[in-house]
């Protein structure tokens, strides 16, 4: 898959549910979900229907060194303690649309492989974490979420879009990276294989955990050109999502932030960006 093509992808993420990202939904509603992924909509991929599912995992699991978190309730997380289940760790926003939509999936699985499965949820909002917290509450999130740290970062290097999502195995091993919203009958169909449960499913090994499939949905957080060190960490959740969601100026159709990656020669986006910036950040 080219370049271009995954930052297309990343484009259709903003125009599907990005607007809503910020919305006032009631968790698992129409509005946070895209058509694509209605509630409940997780198929049986225990029976063989004559449709395998597709699991990608890494030619090259990759070790991840031992790290401690901090959930929201103070309880310290150790990935020690993780071991012999497998762990989902999933990085995400509460200004992300992709992200709200994929989260009643989550909950699901966790509820249905409690015995097998771990989730942690590292939320990159840059917000107070009584927001955070209000929004796990809402969504009746079953599984701990963490705020981001240096030591995570190290850990899981290079996300420049949410959510992103790693499986590790058993052992500890990250086994799976996926840039872009999860689709609950692939999510579910790996747990099971790397649980040692039975699955309808194929295992394909691939070289390059970032690149996205064609119904893949994310948000950028870090945008080619664009200077955000002055916007403060109150408003940075907002001027992300206008990035993604506002259309540059030029003339090409895209979105600010689409417009920055797939033509950096513009002249016009770096001005429209920086009016959103400064719109933004002198706003009472």
């Amino acid at each position: 898959m080219t370049r271009n093509r995954m930052f297309e992808l990343l484009a259709l993420g903003v125009v599907a549910v990005g607007l809503a990202g910020c919305g006032s939904s009631a968790p698992g509603t129409a509005a946070d979900r895209p058509a694509s992924a209605p509630a409940g909509a997780a198929a049986d991929v225990t029976r063989d229907t004559g449709e395998k599912v597709t699991v990608e995992l890494l030619k090259e699991p990759k070790t991840v060194a031992p790290f401690t978190l901090t959930d929201l309730d103070g309880k310290t997380l150790s990935s020690d303690a993780w071991k012999g289940k497998v762990v989902l760790v999933n990085f995400w926003a509460t200004w992300c649309g992709p992200c709200r939509a994929e989260i009643p999936d989550l909950v699901d699985l966790q509820n249905k492989y409690r015995d097998q499965l771990v989730i942690v949820g590292i939320s990159e909002d840059e917000g107070p974490v009584d927001g955070v917290r209000k929004f796990a509450e809402q969504y009746m999130v079953n599984y701990p979420i963490a705020m981001t740290t240096d030591e995570v970062n190290d850990r899981f290097p290079g996300i420049t879009a949410l959510p992103t999502t790693y499986f590790l195995d058993r052992e500890g091993k990250v086994v799976q990276k996926h840039v872009g919203m999860l689709h609950a009958r692939e999510t579910e169909a790996t747990t099971r294989l790397l649980a040692g449960l039975e699955v309808n499913a194929d295992v394909k090994r691939i070289d390059d955990p970032t690149r996205m499939n064609p119904e893949d949905i994310a948000q950028l957080k870090e945008i080619p050109g664009v200077d955000l060190s002055g916007v403060p960490e109150s408003k940075r959740s907002e001027v992300l999502q206008a990035l993604n969601s506002e259309n540059c100026t030029c003339g090409c159709g895209l979105t600010v932030a689409k417009c920055r990656v797939d033509d950096p020669s513009c002249t016009v986006s770096p001005v429209v960006a920086k009016a959103i910036v400064d719109r933004i950040v002198a706003a009472q």
